[in-house]
């Protein structure tokens, strides 16, 4: 009988967004936020819990209220948080202020010093509750700083050797690395080992160290390696999937009421990766993730706006 308790166990940073409830306004001028769950893989585990997959989490958050407020929403949407390792050692979770002066025009202020996120140590992997998963989701981040850099390529190699996919999303945040090379040297080392690579263009151009880059030379590289499928997201163009067979599929964005820019990313591989797992074809896991993405970005907040697989469903078919 299979371990494969997991639909998928995600690792990184969980951390906390504050998002600005006054639209159209510079975050000088903002006076109120309203706090959410955030950081990538937190919310992609999030994102794919609400569509009903079975999901657990690795990360390491602080012994504080934040810590708690984090862990506490994960467990209350049906996250396993039995591997969420608690900082001992005074660590603070990531802050994100988020800015939104206009649907286009939106930034993030980050307080990413010294958090606890980053100090995931390779002791605390535990081999045992990685082969539970039939996917290892790993976002970008995570690798930015020792020791979590060495604690998700820990939890890659052993999801390598139990046969568990590795699902790579890049999630390039320009704060906490030093320089574009090494970028470049430990995502390649990431994408090279996974079986899914999910990225904007802008973000591979991240894993290969260039500008302007082309799809067809990505995926010929990364072909070399492990990955059996590429998606390169380009914004309202839509995104591309890239098989190892040679097939290629666009999934087109579906319009919406766009209030922030945020979250986008998170909610999109959330629900590709819950139509893959569900046996839906590629060309349908794309459409899955743009309307997903397309609700999200209408929403407030990220975590907590991750859609239901009814209201998915719904705005694919108005929009069909």
């Amino acid at each position: 009988m299979s371990e494969q308790k997991l639909d998928l166990i995600a690792i990184g940073r969980a951390c906390i967004d504050l998002n600005a409830v006054e639209y159209n306004r510079p975050m000088e001028e903002t006076t109120t936020f309203t706090k959410y769950v955030g950081g990538s893989p937190a919310n992609i585990a999030i994102g794919a819990s609400k569509l009903g997959l079975s999901c657990g989490f690795i990360g390491k958050v602080p012994d504080d209220q934040h810590g708690r407020f984090i862990t506490n929403f994960m467990k209350n949407v049906g996250i396993d948080t039995s591997h969420m390792v608690i900082d001992q050692t005074g660590k603070k979770a990531g802050l994100a202020f988020t800015e939104i002066l206009s649907p286009e025009e939106c930034s993030i202020l980050m307080y990413r010093e010294d958090v606890a996120d980053l100090y995931l140590e390779t002791t605390e992997i535990d081999e045992s509750y990685i082969k539970q998963a039939k996917n290892l989701v790993v976002s970008g981040t995570g690798l930015a700083q020792s020791p979590s850099r060495e604690a998700v390529l820990k939890a890659v190699s052993l999801a390598k050797k139990h046969q568990v996919k590795v699902i790579f999303e890049l999630d390039y945040r320009p704060y906490t690395w030093k320089n574009s090379e090494e970028v470049s040297v430990y995502y390649s080392i990431v994408a090279e080992a996974s079986d899914v690579v999910i990225g904007t263009r802008d973000e591979f151009d991240k894993l290969e160290n260039l500008t302007n880059g082309k799809n067809e030379e990505t995926v010929a590289y990364l072909f070399k390696h492990q990955p059996e499928l590429i998606v390169i997201k380009h914004g309202v163009e839509g995104s591309y999937a890239y098989t190892r067979s040679g097939e290629t599929f666009r999934g087109t964005a579906y319009k919406s009421n766009v209030l922030k820019t945020f979250g986008a990313g998170d909610s999109y591989a959330a629900a590709f990766i819950y139509a893959l797992i569900n046996g839906k074809t590629i060309q349908e896991a794309l459409q899955y993730g743009s309307a997903s993405a397309a609700i999200v970005v209408s929403k407030h907040s990220s975590s907590e706006a991750m859609p239901s697989v009814l209201e998915i469903e719904k705005l694919m078919q108005e929009q069909a």
